[in-house]
């Protein structure tokens, strides 16, 4: 009797050329993402990264720096608590304070969300009374993402459920990093589905990326994957947002504008704590993507300590 080759479903059959067929496949869908990368222009080494934005900040962050600028930071800011004391007392204070703060400065608008752990959710939702503020959850096993895809799924459709307009999550860097870009974008979309009506921001942890090059290719894959916004950074574990990766992210939103006729926002966070640093940001935004990013739709940053010092040169 001739021998067979032991096979997973137990039929005893060769499946050697199921095997050949099988990397074929896989080889065509690394193409497609190959593909896609090809589609947007390069970046360019770190250092004329670092070159370009320095000289743009040099020329344009000082004349940025106005009280007008100020109020329109404001109303861009995702007011974010994400420690592992958070109690439902603290995210109802820091809600109230959102609360109280309408109606005090007619003239500068309210910070664009509330962004809290998935607990809290239904705690933000309860005292939120502010108008035209959106409450943003983390989910999907952040800050790691290292955890099942149906938990993602699921953890993601109740924060929904709860009460979430928006959701950010972590891409898988495992899989970017051993370049398994099907399963990093196929659980993206995945959890975009779960979003439902909510908006999804996926995190890519330009700290963690480190190079120019990595942040460009997973800008173009959450963007390909559906992503309503990218964002920088956690703020957990590694380096948070860096003038540099915004300006890659956004000349790749730039091009993705170029390419599809659709804009996609850009969040930054981690580490923004000054009005200063908010500027800069917001120099880059205008700067490569033009006013028309400058709306809270499309532009947003994550920050605890941002909004006490922001008012505090305005005035109360």
């Amino acid at each position: 009797m001739e021998h067979t080759h032991d096979c997973h479903c137990g039929c005893g059959h060769d499946h050697d050329g199921w095997e050949e067929r099988s990397d074929e496949f896989a080889k065509v869908n690394a193409d497609k993402y190959h593909e896609a990368f090809g589609k947007y222009a390069p970046v360019g080494s770190n250092e004329e990264v670092s070159a370009a934005v320095k000289a743009l900040l040099e020329k344009q962050a000082k004349e940025n720096f106005t009280p007008e600028v100020l109020k329109r930071i404001h109303g861009f800011i995702d007011l974010t608590s994400l420690t592992s004391l958070d109690t439902k007392e603290s995210i109802w204070t820091m809600t109230e304070q959102v609360n109280d703060f309408e109606g005090t400065r007619p003239d500068v608008p309210n910070v664009a969300a509330i962004c809290v752990y998935p607990l809290f959710v239904e705690t933000v939702k309860q005292a939120l009374t502010a108008h035209d503020v959106s409450i943003a959850a983390v989910s999907a096993g952040f800050p790691a993402s290292q955890t099942f895809t149906e938990v993602k799924i699921a953890e993601t459709a109740m924060c929904v459920m709860q009460g979430a307009d928006e959701i950010d999550v972590v891409l898988n860097l495992g899989y970017f990093m051993e370049e398994n870009y099907e399963e990093l974008c196929d659980e993206l979309a995945e959890i975009k589905e779960s979003c439902r009506e909510a908006r999804l921001k996926v995190i890519l942890e330009t700290g963690a990326l480190a190079t120019a090059e990595n942040i460009r290719r997973a800008s173009i894959l959450a963007l390909y994957s559906g992503a309503d916004f990218i964002k920088t950074s956690t703020g957990k574990g590694y380096p948070g947002a860096s003038p540099e990766a915004a300006y890659v992210m956004c000349n790749v939103l730039k091009q993705y504008y170029e390419l599809t006729g659709e804009r996609r926002g850009v969040k930054v966070s981690g580490g923004i704590r000054t009005a200063e640093d908010a500027v800069n940001y917001y120099t880059i935004v205008r700067a490569v993507l033009g006013e028309e990013w400058l709306t809270k739709d499309l532009f947003r940053i994550g920050a605890s300590s941002l909004v006490g010092d922001i008012e505090r040169r305005l005035g109360k």
